[in-house]
């Protein structure tokens, strides 16, 4: 019998990462590739138990995760609901990990009502299809920032801002109150939707390991 081919799965940098390699030691992937990985940019994972097909890690940027998947060059993904809704795409998503839980929120300076009046009022985020699909037929304006949504308000530059919240620590030292909350967030597992076709039985396995790990 030949060398099984690895799945190839892409992990988010950062926090992300370093939480689902705990899921994937406690699911018997041997991950200490990824303990110092210098320059290199794909790594060996195998399974310990050699009875689940290995893996080969890809460590990626959020976005890149889901572009890596839809094209096939990745099998499995790991990407956060908030890159997941913001970009969209083409794939399956498969699991929730319940790792990085979160929420957007639509919050304003003192909580002010946002909705009331008949100003035409503006949003500030970093997530503009979020906030579009939420504002739906309200005349809101959204502008997109890539730094800190907070400062927006602050200068006078919008009436509120859509952003990520986890403890709200930011928000309260900017004197911004969440008023609504738009969607829960947490790290999801998503597949190739040819691999999924091709290597089913290979990922499922692998699926039924982690969900293991995730309790």
């Amino acid at each position: 019998m030949g060398e099984i081919k690895p799945l190839r799965l892409a992990l988010t940098k950062g926090r992300l990462e370093k939480q689902c390699r705990r899921l994937l030691s406690e699911s018997g992937y041997n991950c200490s590739a990824l303990d110092n990985p210098g320059r290199r940019l794909i790594h060996a994972l195998p399974h310990l138990s050699k009875q689940l097909s290995p893996l080969e890690g890809i460590l990626a940027k959020a976005p890149d995760v889901i572009t890596y998947i839809e094209h096939g060059v990745c099998d499995i993904g790991v990407a956060g609901k908030d890159t997941i809704i913001e970009q969209g795409g083409s794939f399956y998503e498969m699991l929730d990990l319940k790792l990085g839980v979160c929420r957007f929120a639509l919050a304003t300076p003192g909580g002010q009502d946002f909705f009331g009046g008949m100003d035409t009022k503006c949003v500030a985020t970093k997530y503009p299809n979020v906030a579009r699909r939420f504002l739906g037929s309200n005349p809101a304006r959204i502008i997109k920032i890539e730094g800190s949504v907070e400062l927006a308000p602050l200068l006078g530059l919008a009436d509120a801002i859509i952003d990520i919240v986890e403890t709200g620590d930011t928000l309260r030292a900017n004197g911004l109150v969440p008023i609504q909350d738009i969607h829960t967030i947490s790290a999801r597992v998503i597949v190739n939707v040819a691999a999924w076709k091709l290597r089913r039985n290979e990922i499922e396995s692998f699926l039924d390991e982690v969900k293991k790990a995730v309790g």
